[in-house]
């Protein structure tokens, strides 16, 4: 399973969300800091969910970062649009 496909299945269980894009951006960063030479280092994430419509922003980040538990460790980049 790749790391897209570990961040989709996780936040599709964690909030059932109405939208969900998980673009893997990692070769736009071949050879600088945090390439790791994987081709999955590097994500950007767009998600709408009902559970995440009432909370903060910072809550909202939060909540997903909990949700992706230790994919956190393993990529070095995780560009959140969580509207």
């Amino acid at each position: 399973m790749t790391v897209a496909d570990e961040i989709t299945a996780r936040l599709t269980e964690a909030f059932a969300p109405t939208e969900l894009q998980v673009v893997n951006e990692s070769h736009r960063h071949a050879g600088h800091a945090g390439d790791d030479g994987t081709g999955e280092s590097h994500f950007a994430v767009r998600l709408r969910a009902p559970k995440l419509a009432a909370m903060g922003r910072v809550e909202r980040h939060r909540a997903v970062q909990k949700a992706l538990g230790d994919i956190n460790t393993r990529v070095h980049a995780l560009a959140l649009d969580l509207g």
